[in-house]
């Protein structure tokens, strides 16, 4: 390798006004944290090398989506042999899922996920009908348990995420420890079976036992094919919509908001991760432009990066859940209502860690516009 150390991405990136899917070299240098893109199809020079501290090398691996100067590039292929050894090498998927037994539970599981250096790269609550369920586990068909399970993975919301990370299948494994909760409490204590499981069924979470399940149990959830996999959860009734922005989800926070919204008595009755492009996010955000001075930085934060979304149920929820969020502005919130989500997780006035509807008549809009709209 020469003096200078890079990586070499292909991307591809949509771009609206041509209606044209784009591609580029993408050419990452960890030493300053710089990037340089070449247009392939036109052989020329598209950014020359800048220098961008948004973009870590943490994010750079095949499949994942990232935002460099406000387009959101979609690494598709590794650029040379030298990237794919480095980065690509030990880098695999997996599906981790919740059950229905620790769904309250989800946000000190996301966050387990989080602090071992995992990326969660999509996630969705859903509810699956005993069909589904039969499907997903059909080859343990023949064993005694098998209806019980069955039963038991219907019985209520769980939530599956495609995780990635270095040897993701052993290791989330590892994490997840032994399959019998009683087992695991001795064996292996700090595992998250032995934290939230209670015996070998309700035993709060799944992963895949090889690269081939995690192939064809990703490929139920989130199907490539364009298919829908099991559909969402939300109800759009007596809700409110709640964003956990592109920041909080980079900065790993997104365990300990979850638990902090439910700690307060909400319910969350639907999640899903997004990645928003910018006519969406312009069009989700319209009643903030010309009102809201920040709006213009606003915007570029939504569609910056993946953000997750949330069906949030409780008594008098707009309202009850708009105040717990608490002001716009965090610097504010910590000195008025330093309990308040934003006092506690949020960093500026456009990086404030969440957005909420504002307005109890939009509640029930803006949670369509993401688990009926975007969904779509």
């Amino acid at each position: 390798m020469s003096e200078e150390d890079r990586y070499v991405f292909v991307a591809e990136w949509y771009d609206p006004n041509a209606a044209l899917q784009r591609r580029y070299q993408l050419l990452f240098y960890p030493k300053d944290g710089s990037v340089e893109m070449f247009d392939l199809k036109n052989h020329r020079v598209f950014l020359r090398r800048t220098k961008y501290d948004a973009l870590q090398k943490e994010d750079l691996f095949v499949g994942n989506k990232i935002n460099v100067f406000s387009r959101q590039l979609h690494l598709v292929d590794y650029g040379d042999q030298y990237t794919a050894r480095k980065v690509g090498s030990k880098k695999e998927k997996t599906l981790a899922m919740i059950k229905p037994d620790a769904i309250q539970k989800m946000g000190s599981i996301i966050q387990a996920i989080l602090d071992t250096e995992f990326c969660i790269t999509k996630a969705k609550m859903v509810l699956l009908s005993r069909t589904e369920a039969k499907d997903f586990y059909s080859e343990h068909q023949s064993k005694s348990f098998f209806n019980d399970l069955v039963s038991f993975m219907s019985s209520g919301p769980i939530v599956a995420m495609e995780v990635i990370g270095d040897e993701a299948v052993s290791s989330w494994r590892k994490l997840l420890g032994p399959t019998n909760c009683s087992v695991a409490r001795s064996e292996s204590p700090e595992s998250i079976r032995a934290r939230f499981g209670t015996d070998g069924t309700k035993n709060a979470a799944h992963g895949s036992d090889s690269i081939a399940s995690a192939a064809r149990e990703l490929e139920f959830f989130f199907p490539s094919s364009g298919g829908r996999g099991p559909k969402n959860t939300a109800t759009f009734t007596q809700c409110t919509c709640c964003i956990i922005k592109p920041h909080a989800v980079l900065e790993g926070l997104t365990g300990k908001i979850i638990n902090y919204i439910l700690d307060a008595g909400f319910d969350i009755s639907a999640m899903q991760m997004f990645t928003m492009e910018k006519a969406n996010a312009e069009e989700f955000y319209e009643v903030y432009k010309g009102v809201v001075a920040e709006y213009p930085e606003m915007l570029v934060e939504l569609y910056s990066g993946p953000c997750i979304a949330l069906e949030i149920q409780g008594t008098d929820t707009p309202k009850s859940f708009r105040e717990f969020c608490g002001p716009a502005d965090p610097e504010i919130a910590r000195h008025l209502r330093p309990n308040t989500l934003r006092a506690q997780f949020g960093k500026t006035k456009v990086k404030n860690a969440v957005h909420c509807t504002d307005l109890p008549e939009d509640a029930v809009l803006e949670v369509q516009y993401f688990f009926k709209i975007l969904d779509n």
